[in-house]
């Protein structure tokens, strides 16, 4: 009977040599050439990991040390089948002399024979330590035998028996038992059945729970500030997914370079304190960017940061961007989160914009609360709007309105970054009135919705592939409604079209034609989109690319009866890159009989 530990594969492999490079003495001839006559991927393992491989470059070894070799080579073999499940293989060495040959005066050839390889019969689990026995764990026990890899029937390999192993560990450790390890493992090998029983004892340790908050590295920043940031579930059972989570939130708040998340597993378990290595950012940031979109052209921006203004401890913001179409400047003061991670935000903001020969220059006040979650996040606000309009040849309009709103958006992506399955909704209430000579009330909602829809299974070994793709669909409206004499700011009505709406169409260019043939702010706004996405696959592996089919669709008016779609169509490649997936597409407007080129970096919810 064969036994192989744990600690088999780290031997086997920490000895296996590389092949001897041959620049260093281009003139003299190996001692010997080495072949191996065996099924391609048993090949191919023993040529790179053979120890006879090391001894070629010895051009002196004679006769009887390279008998004493081959025989300690069949050996070395035998080990290196076995790590692949072919532990009654058949290998046979044969020395051939090859006086005139001028690569080496001898031939090596290595004949295996691998047979059937060893599969495994039967598997047993065990547990010690607290999850043996508690009855709250019972799911994860049932869990990690249930993802156990190796079944009944499935071929024996070493790589594949350490890698269940380092799952079912995996599993063990990612819940309430940080400290959890393999106590016992064995590969009980029987190579005349060509049958493997398999058996594992994972040991739990005790289970913890999340403890205070430990700090290091604050210089600036308050202690109930920063916890407050990282929302930390004090006293919750520990978990490896919120222990990210927290380290997330706390970098992505913008106040720290690094942040480094620890469990302290060294005292109490019922109350382990999370290490927490910070390295606070700069007090000021100056971001300053340049880009390019087929929507607005090369825009220029300007950004700065200052994380706690003197006197008030808020966080401001305040943005230039200028491009073709749109000048904006605006600042945004932010304030500490409360105990609940509700934030009051105050924010101004100036626009210049020329789209489809109408003019707009606008003005925005806005003050409320805000709460972001992890996949929640809420906005109530009071908002002030006043917009002067031109619109072709006809006059001027100067519109203002005063507004309460509400907005709650939910994402529930598997990648916020570059998402492959999952869906994000978020919808906008708000209500008030215009001013002016004649105040009219009106009420506002926007609803926004997006979903990716897998299109078969995952497979094995690549979590983001699969050859059929999935489905990008999206839909979108909005109204305002009102008396239709109300002077309702443009800016609080709708427009659609571009790279992220409707493609084959530019910027904002759907909307409401006036008299003059200039395109205006209409109250009522539809817009959908289905994308079919798939992977290209290279070699038959996937890679960072993907295509895209589409058919998008939109209207804007002024009363329901009136919205009009207009349909584009296209087709494009999809790159998911570090920053985010980028998207370039070719869409058709089918109202225009023109086709456009759309460009887009990053995905925003």
């Amino acid at each position: 009977m064969w036994c192989l530990l744990a600690c088999l594969p780290g031997t086997l492999w920490a000895q296996a040599p590389s092949e001897p490079s041959t620049m260093a003495t281009p003139s003299l001839p190996f001692a010997f050439d080495l072949h191996v006559e065996a099924p391609e991927k048993i090949r191919d393992l023993l040529l790179k990991h053979l120890e006879l491989q090391r001894y070629r470059s010895l051009t002196d070894l004679d006769n009887t040390e390279l008998a004493r070799l081959m025989q300690a080579a069949e050996r070395n073999a035998h080990d290196l089948l076995a790590t692949q499940g072919y532990f009654a293989a058949q290998v046979t060495l044969k020395l051939t002399l090859t006086p005139q040959s001028t690569s080496a005066p001898r031939d090596i050839t290595l004949t295996v024979e691998p047979g059937e390889p060893v599969r495994i019969n039967a598997v047993q689990i065990d547990f010690t330590g607290p999850i043996a026995d508690d009855a709250a764990d019972a799911s994860l026990r049932t869990t990690i035998r249930a993802d156990w890899p190796l079944g009944p029937g499935t071929p024996f390999t070493q790589d594949a028996w350490d890698d269940a192993k380092t799952q079912a560990l995996r599993n063990l450790t990612v819940q309430r038992f940080p400290t959890g390890e393999i106590s016992n493992s064995l590969a009980d090998i029987d190579p005349d059945t060509q049958t493997a029983q398999l058996s594992v004892t994972l040991a739990s340790g005790p289970a913890y729970r999340f403890g205070p908050l430990d700090l290091r590295g604050l210089q600036r920043y308050n202690a109930e500030l920063v916890s407050r940031l990282a929302q930390l579930p004090t006293g919750a059972d520990y978990s490896q997914a919120q222990l990210l989570q927290t380290q997330q939130r706390l970098a992505d708040s913008g106040y720290f370079d690094s942040v480094f998340l620890t469990l302290d597993t060294s005292g109490d378990p019922q109350a382990a304190p999370v290490v927490a290595q910070l390295r606070e950012a700069k007090l000021q940031k100056l971001v300053l960017g340049v880009g390019f979109s087929t929507d607005s052209g090369p825009r220029l921006s300007a950004e700065h940061t200052h994380h706690q203004l003197p006197w008030l401890q808020w966080r401001a913001i305040s943005k230039l961007s200028l491009d073709k179409d749109t000048q904006t400047l605006g600042t945004e003061l932010t304030g500490p989160p409360d105990a609940s991670n509700w934030r009051w935000v105050t924010s101004a903001q100036v626009q210049h914009q020329d789209l489809s020969d109408t003019v707009t220059n606008s003005q925005r006040l806005r003050a409320g609360r805000t709460q972001g979650n992890d996949h929640i996040d809420r906005n109530v606000y009071l908002q002030y709007d006043h917009a002067l309009t031109t619109s072709g040849t006809d006059p001027t309009v100067a519109s203002s309105a005063i507004s309460a709103n509400y907005a709650w958006t939910r994402r529930d992506f598997d990648d916020i970054r570059t998402p492959t399955q999952g869906y994000g909704v978020a919808v906008e209430l708000g209500g008030g009135f215009t001013l002016g000579s004649d105040r009219q009330p009106y009420t506002r909602t926007l609803t926004r919705w997006l979903g990716y829809f897998p299109l078969g299974k995952l497979l094995p070994g690549d979590g983001l592939f699969m050859r059929a793709g999935r489905l990008a669909l999206r839909a979108e409206a909005g109204a305002v409604v009102a008396k239709a004499d109300a002077n309702v700011p443009s800016t609080q009505q709708f427009l659609t079209g571009g790279d992220t709406t409707v493609r084959g169409y530019g910027y904002q260019e759907i909307g409401v034609v006036g008299r003059s043939g200039s395109v205006t702010a209409g109250r009522y706004m539809a817009s959908g989109s289905f994308e079919w996405q798939r992977p290209i696959v290279i070699n038959g592996k996937p890679s960072a690319w993907e295509t895209a089919l589409f058919v998008d669709a939109g209207a804007v008016a002024n009363t329901v009866k009136a919205l009009e779609t207009k349909v584009g169509v296209g087709g494009g490649v999809r790159w998911r890159s570090p920053v985010g997936p980028v998207q370039m597409d070719i869409a058709y407007g089918v109202a225009t009989h023109k086709a456009r080129l759309h460009m887009s970096v990053g995905f925003s919810f």
